[in-house]
């Protein structure tokens, strides 16, 4: 998928005021619409002026685009990097489903997955319109889940200031976390969201949790994924080795003669949720170096007296 430089298609620079924004795409509107235009490329060009428009008009939009887009040249391979949209507090309606079908490949990947939108309308009757929902993606640390935990969560909102330049206001939140939580679910902060009108009630903060990752587990849900080193005795005779848990450690029995790539389950003992997630290790049988020449021997003998060839026993069990 290739970059695609908003700022440069509607020929504005990356501080242009909404107005600035405003003109130049009226400007290529008369420019390039089908209607009048005379340019053999026009229906292509007045999609991709209209599609800029679409993202730098809107605060949030643009506030995003800003975020992930530094560095990227107009052209270039883009693969957005994971979770680049955490911390932004959205508050709009985002895109509906026609929107990011009628535009690129780009524009779907940013803007038209659910998050960002969709559901965020008021309610309210009369003259009394309760506020609407705000949204963020928050990431916490595994730990958090097996603990719970008070933490103090940093949001940035888009806005447009009195001259029309995008500003981020930042504010600060004491956040609890519920043992047991797991990536995707959500935490509704009541009335921290957008303000009603009328004395109606504002809106709810709806955080949606998603974990750092982890230097040695993987999350799948529950579910925690962990890549164990076995010494090759522990391997073939069996043994009882003491993993660290984010609550502590904890004993798994290694089967004997367990294989390098074999996985282990360990039931309950993922993520404390109703009910808990399972613990699955993969077995990882690590040779120790023959750099000495007590190892050295060691090797040669077990080379002599096992008489084990492991391309032949792969066949057999292939078979």
């Amino acid at each position: 998928m290739q970059f695609k430089d908003y700022y440069q298609t509607l020929g504005v620079a990356r501080t242009a005021t909404e107005a600035d924004i405003k003109k130049a795409f009226r400007k290529l509107a008369r420019k390039y619409h089908p209607d009048v235009s005379k340019e053999k490329d026009a229906e292509q060009r007045m999609q991709e002026v209209n599609e800029a428009y679409a993202v730098l008009s809107d605060p949030e939009k643009r506030a995003a685009y800003d975020q992930v887009g530094r560095g990227y040249q107009p052209g270039q391979d883009f693969r957005p990097p994971p979770d680049w949209d955490a911390g932004f507090e959205f508050a709009g309606q985002g895109s509906g489903p026609g929107e990011a079908a009628d535009f690129s490949d780009f524009f779907a990947e940013l803007f038209g997955r659910k998050g960002r939108g969709g559901g965020f309308g008021r309610r309210g009757d009369g003259f009394r319109t309760a506020g609407a929902d705000h949204h963020s993606k928050v990431m916490l640390d595994l730990e958090d889940a097996f603990h719970g935990a008070t933490r103090r969560v940093s949001l940035r909102a888009p806005r447009l200031d009195g001259q029309g330049h995008l500003v981020m206001d930042t504010r600060d939140l004491t956040v609890k976390i519920p043992k047991g939580i797991r990536a995707g679910q959500t935490i509704r902060l009541a009335g921290q969201g957008a303000p009603g009108s009328g004395g109606a009630a504002a809106g709810d903060l709806l955080l949606e949790v998603h974990f750092q990752p982890h230097p040695r587990f993987r999350v799948a849900g529950g579910d925690l994924h962990l890549d164990l080193p076995v010494a090759p005795w522990e391997a073939a005779l069996g043994a009882v080795i003491a993993v660290e848990m984010p609550d502590g450690p904890l004993k798994v029995r290694i089967p004997a003669g367990a294989q390098s790539g074999q996985v282990l389950r360990v039931r309950g003992k993922g993520i404390p949720s109703q009910p808990p997630g399972d613990l699955l290790i993969a077995v990882r049988v690590v040779l120790p170096p023959a750099d000495s020449p007590k190892a050295r021997e060691l090797y040669e003998r077990m080379a002599r007296e096992l008489a084990f060839d492991p391309r032949q026993h792969g066949s057999h069990d292939h078979a």
